[in-house]
């Protein structure tokens, strides 16, 4: 067995030279990190605490000489956020609440029930992936404003989110590679005892996917909650735009410091959703990377 290489052989790390070095350099690169990381979200959090002139000072101040955290009050009843953020939750919502039904419904049909033509399927799905977002922008503009067969417009509606958000490729697969997983005799074990496929998809197959249904739930909540362009084009009605949209749109005649605040206001619900799921988020991209 080969052993293994690293810049410091062990003889040196067992020095107090070599212990205090490598302590040094660890810590060293920690705290880069950290602050490469939490230096942009205090430079936010605090700009918006600042004066409009001190916000456009040069050079910058790097704590607020004054503080006005009266910005936040003002970003919250000016730019009517609560109601843009009940539509992104709202549009969000939606989204994830369809992306998990028909995303785990197509990959448990493809992995466990094993359709005719299911490659050929599953790499048509796939083949999508190689299609630009932006390719995509006008179809489906045409399509919600004139839905097929039934001619109805979903123009300002929250189902010209929710409906696109369903067809997701990448999550479908994500599902399907995890579904692969699950040992076969696990499902037939069940099937004996007199369970269904429905069954035992809710019953077996959805309780021991909770890593990676987390991971997509991830996905598709920030993917709604940062589009900027596709609600955009579906919403001209500014009552029913999401966060992204109303910044843009209300942002004309508002100072910096309001919409600094603003935007620090829109970002939090992501960040406490990461924060609360982190480690589901660990769980289904280790339970993804690695084969049992």
């Amino acid at each position: 067995m080969s052993a293994t290489r690293t810049l410091l052989s062990p003889a040196a790390l067992a020095r107090p030279r070599g212990k205090a070095a490598y302590w040094t350099v660890f810590t060293g690169v920690v705290v880069l990190f950290t602050l490469a990381f939490l230096f942009p979200v205090y430079w936010m959090v605090t700009g918006a605490m600042k004066s409009p002139d001190e916000v456009a000072r040069t050079p910058p101040t790097l704590v607020p000489e004054h503080w006005h955290p009266g910005a936040y009050t003002d970003a919250w009843d000016l730019m009517q956020l609560p109601q843009h953020l009940w539509n992104t939750a709202v549009q969000a919502a939606g989204a994830w609440a369809c992306q998990l039904v028909f995303c785990t419904a197509a990959a448990y049909a493809l992995s466990k029930l094993r359709p005719a033509f299911g490659k050929v399927i599953l790499g048509g799905i796939l083949a999508t992936l190689m299609v630009p977002a932006q390719a995509l922008v006008v179809p489906k503009y045409l399509t919600v404003a004139d839905l097929p067969l039934i001619h109805t417009s979903l123009l300002n509606d929250p189902l010209a989110i929710w409906l696109p958000a369903a067809a997701n490729a990448f999550n479908l697969y994500l599902l399907k590679r995890f579904f692969d997983r699950i040992p076969r005799d696990v499902l037939e074990a069940a099937e004996i005892d007199g369970a269904g496929k429905l069954r035992v998809l809710w019953s077996v197959v959805l309780p021991m996917s909770r890593p990676v249904l987390g991971v997509v739930s991830i996905f598709a909540l920030v993917a709604v909650w940062q589009d900027f362009l596709w609600p955009l084009m579906v919403f001209s009605d500014t009552d029913q735009q999401p966060i992204s949209v109303a910044l843009v749109q209300l942002s004309q005649n508002i100072q910096l410091t309001v919409l600094i605040a603003a935007m620090v206001i829109a970002s939090i619900p992501m960040v406490a959703l990461f924060l609360v799921f982190q480690r589901h988020i660990i769980a289904g991209i280790s339970a993804g990377s690695t084969k049992g």
